[in-house]
Parts: C-alpha cells; structure tokens; sequence
C-alpha cells in the first residue's frame, strides 16, 4: 500500500506572528510594538534533550517458552490474523488449536521453543547496569533482551518486579553505562512541556512530546499517575517521561483508549514512588509494605455536610479487622480518617498510600473524625497480608418485633434480637424498605450503626433520635453490612 503525506507548510512572517515572535521581514516594512514579555515564547527546542537522553533509553524484548502441538506445529501469536478464529472454532488439543506454522522436529514431538512475547522500553539509572521499566512489560517473560542504541544487545536479569505499583528493576551486565537523572515530580506543573522515548509498535528510539494535562490521578491503590496528552502507544511502556530539563519525572505505563490506540491521554508512574520500589526490589528483591488493617471509602460531600465537617476529605472506615493494627489502636469502624502522620488525607486513594510507604513496625499517628470530634491515636503498622472475605449479613427473622418508621421507609428491629446473641448488640437491623429507604440503597439485614453523628443501641433510640430530625433534610446512616461500613444518605 503506498500512503500519501499532505504537508502543509506556512510561511515564516505568518508562523513568527502567530507565535508573538519578531519577523526580520516584518521589522523591514513596519516597526510593530513590543510585545508582553509572557507572550514572547516560541515553540520548545528538544533536540539537545534528546541528544544526551536519548542513549539512556532502552528497547526491551521478551520471550516466552512454548510447547509444539502435534506434527511439529508450533502455536500461533496472537497478533496473528488467524489466532482468533483457530482458538474459538478448534477442539482443544487439535493441531489448529495450537497453531498453523511449520515447524522443525519429529511428529508427535511436544518440546518447548522460544517465541517473541512482547517489546517495551527501559531506561539506565546506574553505570553499572541496573535499569527501570514496567512490570508488565516482563511479567511471565522467560528470556529478557535489552538493546541499547548503539545496538549492543545483553541478556537482562530480572531482580524484582512489583505488580501493584507495575514497577520492574533489571540488571545487565555491562559497565561505564550512559545514565539517565531522576528528577522531582512534586516540582512539575500541570501544563508544562515533558517529552518520552521508548519504542512504540517496536520503533526504536522514538520521540513524542506534549504537556502534563494533570497530576496525581488515581488508577490505583498506591499510584498518583501524572497524566499527559503525549503520544504514548504499545511499546512505549517502561519508557521515560522526561522534563525540559532532561531528568525522568516519571515511567510511560498505562494509556485510556478505546480502541487500543493513543487517544491523547497517558499516564505515568512518578518517579519518585518507583525510586522507592526499586530500591526495595534492589535490596530484596520484593516490595514490603504497611497495613493497618481497614477497608475504606470515599466521603461524599452530602455525607460531610450532614455530620458537620467543613470539607468532603478523609477516608472512611468501612470495616476494622479484629486484633489487626487499627483495632488495637481504638480505631472503630465509620471513624474518618483526617490525618495520617501528621498528612493531610485529601482524598480515600492517599490513605493507602501513605500506609504502605511506611515501614512495617514503625509507630503512626493517625487523627480521626468520630460522631463530632476530632481524635488522636497511634497505630503500630502491620504488613500487608491477604484481604479477608467479608460475610453475609444477619437478617431478622419473623419472630422479631419490628418497628416502622414511615417517613424513611423502613423498619427495624433490635440488632441483639435478630441476631439471637446472648452479648448487648451495637446498632438496628433494617427489617424490610420501601420509598426512601429503597432508593437510598439500603438493604433487609444492613445494620444502622448511627444516625447522623448520634450512636444508636436500641430501636426505642433510634426512634427518639428520629423525632428531633427536620424531615425535609438529608440524613446520613452509619450502615454494616457484612463485614464492612458505609455511611448512607438518605434523602425524605
């Protein structure tokens, strides 16, 4: 197929115009004003960041052992036109099942053979050979090649790989190796000019630019991703996102697209958080992080302004593990999380995060919102082990005395009651909803916990509370279920 390129060319006294520059052929003809000093920028030079970046960068290769089918048929790739229609419409175990090319060897034969899995990028951060890229771009590889742009190729050894944070630390054995500067990604600007290299669709050493659209958005537990409008494809992965100063702020790691293309928005991973895995990963070989022990959610801004607090921040305490870190330290479900060691937490995503940079072990203070004041306690950190299975709520029987409460369309029984425990129980069980119960999504057998900031026991002071409440206003419940909390608005 031949392409055609339209380029569209303009003029140098029209292009210096339209970038608040002074044209010599304009300043000829007619002398024009200075202009502000904030409009007199052209377009940024990269050339010189490229040149002494540029052999830093890494391309990345991996491959994969697979077993022959029957007759010497080695599987097919699943780039391969034919890929799909062999895995959906062949029995498993037939030769089409596992592939169409011809390969050498006996029939019957099942051995195993090298074959290309992925390409991704790197980048040098010492000498001596240690580089950084993406855990995704090695995750499952059995064979790791990294050529360098001198095209010299190492076999590369994979010292850890970190899946939350998609963080990965390599080693190649070689020396007086080009190196590239970490910089601060605390000191960019939301607007300003970053670039990345790396080898998109395989095409090594390519260069795209563009701005930082914004920063610390969430995609994950433990990541504040800088998003950009640079152009960052399969390949890319791994590669440096690099200021105009030449320093890596952060790793080409995840695009949104919806058609497994660029689509101008890409996100990297801050340097300075994967500087901190990698240096675990280097002494270790594995990242150790700290847990307290809760699950948590967002508060809603409906749900702060009904229990009185000045801004919808914090991290809500849905679920405490019993005999875990925050239970021993007095924190108790529905509890808002304000500060951690002296952090404001902004939103739900930063309590995770400042929890697991912190060492296993290590003393915190944690400052927490409970039914109107603001509480100190300290936690001992645990270590992250394995989420627990929450399980099914309680729910009353027909025996249990229910009470109903019309105007919230729900009604309620005695939690120690419906739970036929001889111990006192905290809370009222929802027997059955309607209307406005209904619609705020609560469910037979959630658990009230309190109403507004107010801590319920009994139905009798559930009712009391009730009777005090302007009916035209959003209340906020305090609801288990299951094994973890909410809060949930419900509007009259």
């Amino acid at each position: 197929m031949i392409h055609t390129l339209v380029l569209r060319f303009i003029g140098a006294a029209s292009l210096a115009l339209s970038l608040g520059m002074h044209s010599p052929v304009m300043a000829q003809t007619q002398a024009q004003p200075a202009p502000s000093t904030s409009l007199v920028r052209g377009l940024p030079d990269f050339t010189v960041l490229v040149e002494k970046a540029g052999p830093a960068v890494v391309n990345i290769r991996t491959t994969e052992r697979v077993a022959r089918g029957p007759r010497g048929m080695a599987p097919l790739d699943e780039n391969d036109p034919f890929y799909e229609f062999f895995r959906r419409f062949m029995p498993p175990g037939h030769p089409g099942s596992g592939g169409g090319r011809p390969g050498p060897g006996k029939d019957g034969e099942d051995r195993p053979e090298p074959r290309q899995r992925g390409v991704g990028s790197g980048f040098i951060i010492s000498p001596d050979g240690y580089l950084l890229s993406n855990h995704h771009v090695v995750d499952g590889a059995d064979e790791v090649m990294v050529t360098l742009t001198d095209k010299r190729e190492f076999k590369a050894k994979i010292v850890g790989s970190d899946a939350r944070t998609d963080v990965a630390l390599l080693k190649i054995e070689a020396a007086g190796l080009p190196t590239l500067k970490l910089g601060n990604p605390d000191q960019l600007k939301v607007g300003e000019w970053v670039l990345a290299i790396g080898s998109p669709f395989g095409l090594e050493s390519t260069v795209t630019a563009g701005i930082v659209s914004a920063k610390s958005r969430d995609t994950g537990d433990y990541l504040p991703f800088i998003q950009t409008d640079v152009a960052v494809n399969p390949g890319n992965s791994g590669g440096p996102l690099l200021n105009m100063a030449g320093e890596v702020v952060g790793i080409n790691s995840q695009i949104y697209s919806r058609t497994g293309g660029f689509m101008g928005i890409s996100f990297a991973i801050p340097i300075d958080e994967a500087q901190r895995v990698a240096d675990q990963l280097r002494k270790s070989g594995r990242v150790v992080r700290g847990r307290i022990g809760v699950a948590i959610d967002e508060v809603t801004r409906e749900v702060a302004e009904a229990l009185g607090m000045k801004t919808a921040s914090g991290a809500l305490v849905r679920n405490v593990e019993p005999k875990g870190p925050a239970e021993q330290a007095g924190i108790e479900a529905g509890d808002i999380v304000l500060r951690f060691n002296g952090k404001v937490i902004e939103k739900v995503s930063d309590l995770p995060r400042l929890v697991g940079n912190t060492p296993p072990g290590a003393q915190a203070t944690v400052e927490v919102w409970r039914r109107g004041e603001v509480k100190t306690l300290k936690v001992k950190v645990g270590q992250v082990e394995p989420e627990k299975v929450a399980t099914a709520p309680k729910t009353p029987s027909k025996s249990d005395k229910t009470t109903l409460i019309d105007w919230m369309g729900l009604s309620l029984a005695d939690a120690q009651a419906a739970a036929g425990d001889a111990q006192p129980a905290l809370g009222v069980v929802v027997g059955a909803v309607k209307g406005p119960a209904e619609r705020a999504g609560l469910r037979q057998g959630d658990i009230i916990l309190s109403l507004n900031n107010l801590q319920v026991r009994s139905v009798a002071q559930f009712l009391a509370a009730a009777e005090k409440l302007d009916r035209k206003r959003t209340v906020v419940l305090l609801v288990r279920r299951g094994e973890g909390v909410q809060f949930v608005p419900l509007k009259p």
